[in-house]
């Protein structure tokens, strides 16, 4: 096999340019096979196949800097620097993080996880390298999913202004985790369905150079003194270029000479350039093109079907909150459902199917998603934020400015909390019980069962102050319904009473407690 012969980040520059295709599906087979046992960001990463490959070989790592946005999209950049045997242990305890990670490889320039940062840490790299007089690129590939958030607009904004090269990758796929929604989506579209500008401008230049040899020069200048007003006609807005940042693109990102000539030129440009590159999400394998959302991040699969190893064919929590959302805004005209770029993650795709005039899905923008509740809470509807533990965190300032303060009814329904396992330390929902204790205003539910949850749901839409409700994403917990009671605020509950133990529990932990009881019990213990 080709990928048996890449040990080390400059192999690929080695396999010749006619087996670049065959290598591209060695890897995408690989990946399936891998991924398949282990589960893992199966989509992404077939996309971006060809795309790794051209810059691996027209950069030199490790001394040449990749920053991944997200950096679930790294499983390529892994395969072709040395860690291929990594792949058996891929997400597992003590095994290969799914994200890049600087103490895991030289080559991994940063740390990422969450969505949005990767302009800006690409910036603050190429400062570093001007100020200490070092010679190496910086290159930063981002979605266009990532591209819904304000930090990568912060980032442009501050890339706008640079005079010293700084490469910026598009990855237009046309989604993020589900679909793409909002402004910068439909104008990513107009750009894709506009090759043509591109086409007129290059042969334009070329066939007045050739036929107008002593006035073509001039002639081409005088039209690059007006292109912005030929653009306006056929592109609108040309966003990048009006705010000073050369364009090229779009390119097919899995033809990789044409990806690795836009590198090269783009090397050779002493500004910020964005290379805006189109892929195909699942490329190369029928289920994950077929259902791009469901293989974003997916467990272990049956590779001749796609289906999933494991289906216990119980409910989680977080169907449990899809189902008691549909009965809440059955019974409250005023029930606004919000995610952030994740109906399907946080079960709100069935809201959206009944209710589209009552759903909002804001892409990656989870502290604009606050505000935005803070906003409907005040026009007198009652918002429930569906969002994942570990990127509400990313909007701490908008719940305790915009919401807490002001005292504003918004439900906060939190999936994902506590330990999630194999995305890392960047994914786990471990922080929320400590910032939002500490909120003026605040109250914090967490369900013992499912029937709980729905009871919990239900009174906090009747509460009138901001309110969160946490559950995490294990099958959801069908014992104790003998003990399902009213909710009494500030209340605990007394499931069983004994003389001798007594155990505390929050939420799931509960079902783990009533576990311990039953352990003690066999020992003769009376536990409370």
């Amino acid at each position: 096999m080709l990928l048996d012969r890449i040990q080390k980040p400059n192999d690929i520059k080695k396999i010749p340019r006619e087996d670049l295709p065959r290598l591209a599906g060695e890897i995408r087979e690989f990946l399936i096979e891998k991924v398949s046992r282990t589960g893992g960001h199966l989509g992404s990463n077939l996309g971006v196949v060809e795309l790794t490959m051209a810059l691996h070989r027209q950069l030199n790592l490790p001394k040449d800097k990749i920053v991944f946005d997200v950096g679930h999209q790294s499983y390529i950049h892994k395969l072709l620097t040395g860690r291929k045997e990594g792949f058996d242990t891929l997400r597992q305890y003590g095994g290969m993080s799914g994200f890049p990670k600087r103490g895991e490889s030289d080559c991994d320039a940063f740390d990422t996880g969450h969505s949005s940062t990767s302009i800006s840490v690409g910036l603050g790299l190429v400062k570093a390298r001007d100020l200490k007089k070092e010679n190496y690129t910086v290159v930063t590939v981002i979605g266009d999913g990532a591209l819904t958030g304000g930090l990568a607009y912060e980032g442009l904004n501050n890339a706008a202004k640079l005079r010293t090269n700084y490469i910026i990758i598009l990855n237009d796929n046309a989604m993020s985790i589900s679909e793409n929604v909002g402004g910068m989506s439909k104008y990513l579209q107009s750009i894709r369905t506009a090759v043509g500008y591109q086409n007129f401008k290059s042969g334009l230049e070329v066939f007045l150079k050739k036929s107008m040899p002593r006035r073509g020069e001039k002639v081409v200048d005088t039209l690059k003194r007006v292109k912005s007003s030929m653009k306006q006609l056929i592109v609108p807005g040309m966003l990048f270029e009006d705010m000073g940042i050369t364009y090229l693109g779009p390119v097919d990102g899995h033809d990789i000479t044409a990806m690795e000539k836009a590198i090269k030129e783009a090397k050779n440009i002493k500004h910020t350039v964005i290379i805006h590159v189109c892929t195909k999400k699942g490329k190369g394998y029928a289920p994950a093109e077929r259902h791009p959302a469901r293989f974003h991040g997916t467990g272990p699969f049956e590779i001749e079907t796609g289906l999933p190893k494991e289906n216990t064919g119980k409910a989680s929590y977080t169907d449990v909150f899809s189902t008691v959302m549909i009965k809440l805004a059955a019974r409250n005209d005023e029930v606004v459902a919000i995610t952030a770029a994740m109906p399907d993650g946080t079960g709100l795709k069935r809201f959206r199917n009944i209710y589209p005039d009552r759903f909002v899905d804001v892409g990656i923008a989870e502290g604009h998603a606050v505000t935005f509740a803070g906003g409907l809470a005040a026009g007198g509807m009652k918002p429930i934020v569906a969002i994942y533990s570990s990127f509400l965190q990313r909007a701490y300032d908008e719940m305790l400015h915009d919401v807490c303060i002001g005292n504003l009814h918004v439900v906060f329904a939190i999936d994902r909390a506590g330990l999630v396992g194999a995305d890392g330390e960047t994914h786990q929902g471990i922080f929320d019980l400590s910032y939002l204790s500490s909120m003026p205003n605040m109250t914090v539910m967490a369900p013992k069962n499912k029937w709980e949850l729905s009871d919990m749901m239900k009174y906090a839409v009747a509460m009138d102050s901001p309110v969160a409700v946490r559950y995490p994403r294990a099958t959801a917990y069908c014992g104790l319904e003998d003990h399902r009671e009213e909710i009494d605020y500030g209340r605990s509950e007394v499931i069983y009473e004994g003389r001798e133990i007594a155990l505390f529990a929050v939420g799931s932990m509960v079902e783990t407690a009533e576990k311990v009881r039953d352990l003690l019990g066999e020992r003769g213990y009376e536990v409370t």
